[in-house]
This record gives structure tokens, sequence and C-alpha cells, in this order.
């Protein structure tokens, strides 16, 4: 059956079935006669979905929600590129730090005078080496290497070989010397080496020599420096 005709079918039901209801309604101008209603028609079948209606109004924001728990660390990321800032100004001076410990001496100049000849002076002058010295503050090592003897003929006799700075010996702190002892009759050439440090003494030009001479509560006694052999002077200029 076609859907036009079912739905004729189902509107003509519904009249009869209002037509009925109408003549069983009580009157008061006229009597009644009983009417049967009809049998409820077949439901017809559901129409089609309407379109879509259009969206409703934006309702009101909400109120804020409670606060989340804290999540979990995140990775540590991989460290930048390095910045190129500009450089800031010159801080003041700060103030002077504590005193530190003494330091060591270090060279700054130094120079050597050898020779190759045998000295027999029981007494004086050995050899002069000019030096120049740059700082006054300075302090200059002066070491004297060579073969040296002493000979008695008889008892016991003693030489000193010492170092001067334009001809007075050193007095800060002390002199720079070394003695030979022997007994009668020893008469060995043995090599030697006397060495120490000067301070107190001015720049400019220095005479550093070597000389030989008597020991204290000896007499004069045969002596000889550089026998056979090369003698140096090495004066070393230090700072502190």
């Amino acid at each position: 059956m076609k859907v036009g005709s079912i739905l004729h079918w189902f509107l003509a039901a519904q009249i009869l079935s209002l037509y009925s209801v109408k003549g069983n309604s009580p009157k008061t101008d006229q009597g009644s006669t009983g009417v049967c209603s009809g049998i409820p028609g077949i439901p017809g079948t559901p129409g089609h979905n309407g379109l879509p209606g259009r969206d409703g109004l934006q309702g009101q924001k909400g109120s804020e929600g409670a606060r989340g728990a804290k999540g979990d660390k995140g990775i540590v990321g991989k460290t930048g590129p390095k910045g190129k800032g500009e450089k800031g100004p010159k801080g003041s001076t700060g103030e002077p730090g504590p005193q530190g410990e003494n330091g060591t001496f270090y060279s700054i100049n130094w120079k050597q005078c050898v020779w190759n000849r045998e000295d027999e002076k029981d007494t004086g002058l050995i050899q002069e080496c000019v030096f120049e010295k740059r700082h006054s503050s300075s302090a200059l090592k002066v070491t004297y290497a060579a073969t040296t003897r002493v000979y008695c003929s008889s008892g016991s006799c003693c030489g000193r070989w010492y170092v001067t700075f334009n001809g007075a010996e050193c007095s800060g702190p002390m002199a720079i010397d070394g003695v030979v002892f022997v007994d009668i009759h020893s008469n060995v050439h043995r090599p030697r080496q006397i060495e120490g440090f000067c301070e107190n003494i001015s720049s400019g030009l220095i005479r550093v020599a070597v000389h030989v001479g008597n020991c204290a509560r000896f007499g004069t006694s045969n002596r000889s420096s550089g026998w056979n052999s090369v003698s140096r002077i090495m004066i070393e200029e230090y700072l502190q």
C-alpha cells in the first residue's frame, strides 16, 4: 500500500472518531442516542528527521576549577650556544689583599769569566770580573771554582779564598769565602768551589773579584790557585 493511501485512510479514521465522540456528547436541547466509536487506526510511519537547528547562544564563563597537582620534573634540555654580550665596564679597584708568603729567587741576568792559568800568589788578587747589575733590590750570587792547594814545610797552615764587590767584602748578610787547612808536608791539589749570595749592592757596574789571603790565627804560607785546570767566576743576578 502506498504511503499516500495510508495517510488518507488514517485521516478518515480520525475524522470518524471525532464525529463519534461528538455524537456521544450530551445535549440539553435534544435527546441523544448512543453511538459506538470506531477501532483505532494503525499508527503511521514516523516522518523523516528535520534539519539541524541553529547554534544556541554562548553560555556564561564557568568558575575557575581547583588547581591541579604539580607535575613531574621534565628532562633537562640541551645547553644553548654561548651568548656574545657586550663587555661590561671596568670595576673599581679592590682593597689590598693579605701579604703572601716569601717568594723564590729567579735569575734575570748572569755572566761568566773563565781563565786557564796557575796563580801562585800567596796573598792578593787572583781574578776580577766586571758585571752590570740591573736592579738595586736584587741579590748577586757569586761562584768561584778552581783547583787550589796550601803547602807548609812545618806545622800546619791555612789559606782563605774570598770574594769582594768593588773592593769590599759582602756585608749583606756576610762574607763569601772558603778556607783550606793542611798539616805538614801536604801538597794536595784539589778542585774546590766557593759560592754565596750578597744583597744591599747598588745597581750599575760591579767589580766582582776573588782574592787569596791568610786565615785567622795563621800566618802566610805557600798557596796555589788554578793549577793545571780552568778556573771560573760565575755571577748571577736574582730577583725575589
